[in-house]
């Protein structure tokens, strides 16, 4: 989410999803069972493949059993079993939108990170607990999912470059504080964070040590391409480039980001801060 406080533009519809049962392992969704016989329009030739009637889980074939893909090799004898089924079902897209959005909406209600349970979340997208479950382990890996949705998403880099994708990342940062600053709702999700240290830990985790490796190869690239000095630590390269970023958007709410600050960061480091020398 970018912009103002609660516009998803990037969401997509809200809808209910695969329903699914109330644990993993649990009862076949409404309208379906295991096994649910498929059926064959009417007058259509031998051998026509059946069609999975309309409410079956996702995943199901005809004629196979709930979770069971049945394919069978071209050419192969009728009732021939496929040699390796498939296990469970597909994630639907629709579904883990769905969730995103449920836990949005609360915290747009005032819902507060610790008070959401996976029931609430469960109900609020019109899905069962166990579609939950299929994608995330615990609320705090569904939270940081819900905070990557929200925030910008990351930019390509090359992978080959130094500076350049160096400039990437930093422009990256820079349009990351802003939207922290033109939603409300996001701003408050990193304050709850840093208060729940499992939370803010699966989130440096899975999120800002990433960054900060990708950064820091980037520098090496750097380095190595001669675009830096190759007799400084790289880590400490990398704290130069990301700090003063860092300031603006974190520690300096009220300083400017305009669109230049990361070439101004570039280009103020490799011109080094002292005097130009006297001739």
């Amino acid at each position: 989410m970018q912009g103002q406080d609660g516009e998803r533009d990037r969401h997509g519809a809200r809808n209910g999803g695969d329903r699914s049962p109330e644990a993993p392992g649990g009862a076949a969704p409404d309208g379906a069972s295991a096994g649910t016989a498929a059926e064959v329009p009417a007058g259509a030739p031998t051998g026509t493949p059946a069609e999975v009637p309309a409410g079956a889980p996702d995943g199901t074939s005809a004629g196979a059993p709930t979770g069971t893909a049945a394919e069978v090799p071209p050419g192969a004898p009728p009732g021939t079993p496929d040699p390796e089924p498939r296990r469970g079902r597909p994630r639907s897209a629709a579904a883990e939108r769905a969730i995103l959005d449920a836990v949005i909406a609360l915290l747009e209600a005032g819902e507060p990170l610790a008070g959401l349970s996976i029931e609430r979340i469960a109900r609020t997208a019109g899905v069962g607990k166990a579609t939950i479950y299929r994608r995330w382990s615990d609320k705090e890996e569904l939270f940081v999912d819900v905070v990557r949705d929200m925030e910008p998403d990351d930019p390509p880099v090359s992978g080959t470059e130094g500076l350049a994708d160096l400039r990437v990342m930093l422009e990256s940062l820079r349009t990351r504080g802003l939207a922290q600053r033109s939603s409300a709702l996001l701003h408050n999700i990193f304050a709850q964070m840093k208060s729940h240290p499992k939370l803010w830990n699966e989130y440096h985790g899975t999120v800002i040590g990433p960054r900060r490796l990708a950064m820091v190869e980037a520098v090496r690239r750097a380095v190595a391409a001669g675009e830096l000095r190759d007799d400084l630590d790289v880590e400490l390269i990398d704290d130069l480039f990301v700090g003063p970023m860092l300031v603006r958007t974190v520690h300096r709410p009220d300083a400017p980001l305009p669109d230049d600050l990361a070439d101004r960061i570039i280009t103020a480091l490799l011109q080094g801060l002292a005097p130009a020398a006297r001739v």
